[in-house]
């Protein structure tokens, strides 16, 4: 077995073993590493295992120096989870013992991978913060189902903006970033460089997307930028104006 620093001729690889495996998350995809690259100057270290010429495993990793956060390599960075993928138990414990010499060579602070689980597949034994909760709801093809699936007071509210003649459509960057900045400023909080969304559009392709909540007169009110893996949806950023909240536009 083998475990390399991926180079651009491993894309096609990476994106089958991702597409393969049952694990996977749309944080997994090779397109991350041109994203973060790109637009932060992050430097990737993808890993990819191999038994002859066949993929066997992967961990994405990006290296990040910042003054706030310090120095580390992380699964991934600006991403809820990620982690490694790996065949077995062999392969897993091939790709930990790669990145904890490479975050020894490159003397960062710490090496983290955000994963599903206790403590994330492939880990053995670390440090484990469960800080965050991911949530998933099945989405049924009855409109009326999922109307009546949505708790009560919060279904209030989604009635709320439908009878204040709200409408949503597929929007573009500049109106989705200007949405996003000012919640973001709103809150004391830097935005990402828009940039970061238009690499993250392009690179994503039809597998992301742009939704905007307009008020009657066709104002954006509110905007959700997501992303598309399998079968799911995945909100990653959201933006609004003040007159979100009494439209009710974040609920529409």
């Amino acid at each position: 077995m083998t475990v390399a620093v991926a180079e651009e001729r491993d894309a096609v690889g990476w994106g089958s073993y991702v597409d393969g495996h049952p694990n996977a998350t749309v944080y997994h995809r090779w397109a991350w590493r041109h994203v973060l690259s790109e637009a932060f100057a992050h430097r990737p270290h993808f890993l990819i295992a191999r038994r002859g010429a066949n993929v066997v495993g992967i961990l994405p990793l990006v290296q990040v120096r910042s003054l706030l956060f310090g120095h580390s390599l992380s699964s991934l960075p600006f991403c809820p989870y990620a982690g490694p993928l790996a065949d077995d138990a062999v392969a897993a414990a091939a790709l930990d013992d790669t990145a904890q010499a490479l975050a020894e060579d490159l003397r960062v602070d710490h090496l983290e991978y955000r994963g599903f689980g206790a403590a994330g597949e492939g880990s053995r034994g670390w440090p484990v913060q469960d800080l965050y909760v991911t949530f998933r709801k099945t989405l049924s093809p009855d409109h009326e189902a999922n109307l009546a699936a949505i708790p009560r007071k919060q279904r209030a509210m989604v009635r709320k903006g439908i009878k204040a003649g709200l409408s949503a459509d597929g929007g573009d960057l500049d109106t989705f970033f200007e949405l996003f900045a000012d919640n973001v400023h709103r809150h004391g909080t830097p935005a990402h460089g828009r940039r970061f969304f238009a690499l993250l559009l392009e690179a994503f392709g039809d597998d992301a997307g742009v939704l905007i909540v307009r008020d009657p007169h066709g104002a954006p009110v509110s905007g959700v930028l997501s992303l598309y893996f399998r079968d799911e949806v995945l909100p990653m950023y959201a933006g609004d104006t003040v007159r979100a909240r009494d439209l009710a536009a974040n609920d529409f």
